[in-house]
């Protein structure tokens, strides 16, 4: 089996394959991570890391608003790039939904405004 399609990247089939407690890969913002030997010591605990096991883990990464200091100790874990990028898009589920209430808000508005200039 070939690990990587090319020097330190990895396919998502790939990292789907490193999704057990003793051999676990994750995937945050398009860069893979072995974080087997860091998975007991894992303030929110092992299971939070099994959950996500072998998949890109960006979207739960985020939520939880890890620190700084969170984010500086995941580079030791830091083993390659996910070959075409992050499966996530760049814009959380969340700031899409934002954005299309806004837009929803905002053409509301334009209607509202414009049916009270027409009764005038």
């Amino acid at each position: 089996m070939a690990e990587a399609s090319g020097p330190n990247t990895y396919t998502l089939q790939v990292v789907k394959e490193h999704n057990k407690s003793d051999d676990l890969w994750i995937v945050i913002d398009g860069k893979v991570y072995d974080v087997t030997k860091f998975r007991h010591e894992h303030p929110g605990g092992e299971d939070a890391l099994d959950e996500v096991a072998g998949r890109d883990a960006t979207t739960e990464f985020n939520d939880v608003g890890h620190s700084q200091e969170a984010k500086e100790m995941l580079k030791k874990y830091y083993i390659g790039d996910l070959a075409g990028g992050s499966v996530i898009a760049k814009a959380s589920v969340r700031q899409i939904c934002y954005a299309i209430g806004a837009f929803a808000t905002g053409l509301l508005a334009v209607i509202i405004v414009r049916r009270l200039i027409a009764s005038k």
